[in-house]
């Protein structure tokens, strides 16, 4: 089948864009307001956008507290979402009032970050503590107001739980990160479903 992406010309129960642009990493963000308060939320549109020097990003649809309090205070922290945690990073993306805790909610243990002051989900294997840099509206072709949003951070420091760095590197397999397809449907990373390639030279 082909189809244009305006209205709802595929014809099918769900828009399969996301089934196709997967799988995707999960970026479990936790934000401080400019008050202090918590707020830990899952976004499936998120991944790495750079390595020199380190950069992430994530996509918020509107403009919801984690995006306003990133603006506010100027950082933020992702949290690696494992397998073992799939069923607290589910419960972090309800939305609760403004200044209540998902993190309390899920369940969860704010662990303090040592170069940003949003706390890091303590269980969590892995996390990348970020300084705001710029977000970017995505306004789409032909003008109108944007309905997503797109967050930029710089990586200025790096938690690993040292069970996952093996012979001085990091197991991510072991960690099982969980990634977002389309519809309900996740994928999960396992040390079975690992392989290795080399890039051809020249």
């Amino acid at each position: 089948m082909h189809y244009e992406t305006t209205g709802n010309a595929h014809g099918l129960p769900h828009d399969p864009f996301k089934a196709i642009v997967s799988p995707r990493p999960v970026g479990w963000i936790t934000a401080m307001s400019g008050k202090g308060e918590i707020n830990l939320s899952p976004y499936s549109f998120f991944n790495a956008v750079s390595e020199r020097p380190p950069m992430v990003m994530f996509s918020s649809a509107g403009r919801k507290d984690a995006l306003t309090f990133i603006e506010e205070t100027g950082e933020f922290v992702c949290n690696l979402a494992a397998f073992d945690l799939r069923e607290q990073v589910n419960a972090t993306s309800k939305a609760l009032p403004r200044g209540e805790s998902e993190l309390e909610y899920a369940g969860l243990t704010a662990a303090p970050s040592r170069l940003v002051r949003p706390p890091r989900v303590a269980e969590a294997p892995a996390a990348l503590e970020c300084r705001w840099l710029q977000t970017v509206p995505l306004a789409p072709l032909g003008g109108g107001e944007p309905s997503y949003f797109m967050v930029i951070g710089q990586v200025v420091g790096v938690y690993i739980d040292d069970r996952y760095i093996v012979d001085g590197l990091v197991d991510t397999a072991a960690m099982r990160p969980i990634t977002r397809a389309g519809y309900r449907d996740y994928f999960v990373a396992t040390p079975e479903t690992k392989f290795q390639m080399t890039r051809p030279g020249g």
